[in-house]
């Protein structure tokens, strides 16, 4: 899908408050930034922000960081929440590819992927949001207890994700290839995406993953 470029999105990305400048100073940090202790869920991806505005607003007791790197996507989430001012809501600018950068390890305890990019040529893969190049990163940055989700209406997609978890390790449970007709849905937050997907009739694919516990050579350097 063809993103409109929204003139001066880039610039107010730079200026308004709302807007986390240089979230790497934050790495390890984070909870000084929301002034508490509580957990920290993220949206790699986070579109117009329907989903995580509305866990934001539901969920006082979690800290929320929505992550998107097109500044004019990123605008339309700016414009709720100067409305809404959730206090327990961040807005950060950044590509996918920083996440350890900006988190520490284990300073996240939920990663939320939502109808990302699927990449469909071979030669695109390690650019997908689920491929091990990506897994890597978000088993660093989640807490031992931690778990990543991620939904989509790409089949493709969803079953290279399923077989990337699995061959790297990740535990999987509540995967699901039909969202809105199984027993989840009760609890289901959508997107823009999904809703409009889901009405032209597009079964929604859904699983969480686990990251393995058991470290690396590299990881216990």
């Amino acid at each position: 899908m063809r993103l409109r470029n929204i003139p001066g999105a880039r610039e107010e990305m730079l200026v308004n408050p709302l807007i986390v400048q240089d979230p790497a100073r934050l790495r390890g940090r984070w909870h000084e930034e929301f002034g508490n202790n509580r957990p920290i869920h993220i949206e790699i991806g986070a579109g117009k922000g329907q989903f995580i505005l509305t866990l934001a607003q539901r969920n006082p007791d979690i800290n929320y960081i929505a992550i998107e790197k097109y500044a004019s996507v990123l605008l339309r989430i700016l414009t709720r929440q100067e409305e809404l001012l959730l206090p327990n809501l961040r807005l950060i600018r950044v590509n996918a590819e920083t996440v350890c950068d900006i988190f520490a390890e284990g300073e996240v305890d939920r990663i939320y992927l939502n109808f990302s990019d699927p990449w469909p040529k071979d030669r695109h893969a390690k650019r997908r949001l689920t491929s091990d190049r990506f897994l890597s990163l978000y088993r660093v940055i989640l807490a031992p207890e931690g778990h990543l989700e991620f939904k989509t209406d790409n089949v493709s997609l969803f079953d290279y994700s399923l077989a990337e978890a699995e061959a790297n390790g990740w535990k999987l449970s509540q995967v699901c290839r039909d969202l809105h007709n199984s027993s989840y849905a009760s609890e289901n937050v959508t997107t823009e995406y999904e809703d409009r997907f889901s009405a032209e009739g597009n079964p929604i694919f859904r699983l969480v993953a686990a990251p393995p516990q058991e470290k690396t050579g590299s990881e216990t350097l």
